[in-house]
């Protein structure tokens, strides 16, 4: 927790703000942060502790501000498993945002569509995930001062949030679904079979973010809600083969219909 805290109070002494809700934007979805009002915009590179993102479509600094008169904390950029960062290290940026008084989280992130109703560029809200990461970030003594030892998932994503987000929808007129993540491990994308399974198992969406983040943040009692834009079909879906640049691209396709979601859900969270 030491760390944890450390983070915290660096943070703290560079802005009055406290921020409220806190928000994470995935692969291609960066541009959101340009958005934020009265904002000021730390690299991780300076913030005691924090993991710095290497993979592309990650800004890597975090921006506290205002979105509607809400004072937020906003991610542009995360870490993943992947990078070769420990879990414990991915959840570190979750942790100090619970430790700044962040009380409802957003989660989002670029995934691969397995549901055959969803399209690309499809906005999706997460209703439940599948952990096959291979590990948890509660794995190791528990902190108390954090949450309980065998934190109850039941609702891993907020059912009131979800409903607050899709009548946000409705008002912009933007199409949202809802579906089961199934979180891997990656960075190799999932081969025709493994998507096979997955369908089997019941996950519409698949991605290599997400999961630790919200495991901690129900641990740590944050409201969470957890939207995937759908920005390439999975193997065996999809007729060609899978790239980071088709993610990005369709990160920039939906980028209006995005902002305009995050704007309007953001406030409603507080």
């Amino acid at each position: 927790m030491n760390d944890v805290l450390k983070a915290r109070d660096f943070l703290l002494s560079k802005t009055a703000l406290r921020p409220q809700v806190g928000c994470v934007l995935g692969s291609g979805l960066g541009a959101f942060a340009g958005e934020v009002e009265e904002r000021i915009e730390i690299p991780y590179s300076e913030i005691p502790g924090w993991p710095l993102s290497t993979a592309i479509g990650h800004a890597g600094k975090l921006v506290i501000g205002k979105v509607a008169g809400t004072p937020v904390a906003v991610m542009a950029g995360r870490v993943h498993f992947y990078e070769g960062y420990s879990i414990h290290q991915v959840v570190f940026p979750t942790r100090v945002l619970g430790a700044l008084g962040v009380k409802s989280l957003l989660l989002t992130n670029a995934a691969g569509g397995i549901h055959p109703g969803y399209k690309q560029g499809c906005l999706v809200l997460l209703c439940d995930h599948i952990n096959l990461q291979g590990t948890n970030p509660l794995i190791g003594p528990n902190d108390d001062g954090f949450g309980p030892r065998f934190p109850d998932m039941t609702e891993a994503y907020s059912r009131e949030l979800r409903e607050l987000a899709h009548s946000a929808a409705r008002e912009l007129r933007i199409e949202l679904y809802e579906g089961v993540y199934a979180g891997l491990s990656g960075p190799s994308y999932e081969t025709p079979a493994e998507i096979r399974y997955l369908r089997t198992i019941g996950a519409d969406l698949v991605g290599m973010s997400t999961v630790p983040e919200a495991i901690v943040a129900s641990h740590m009692g944050m409201r969470t809600l957890g939207i995937s834009c759908v920005t390439n079909l999975a193997a065996g879906i999809s007729h060609h083969k899978l790239s980071h640049q088709e993610v990005t691209e369709t990160g920039e396709r939906v980028r209006g219909d995005f902002t305009a979601l995050l704007r309007a859900v953001l406030p409603r969270m507080a």
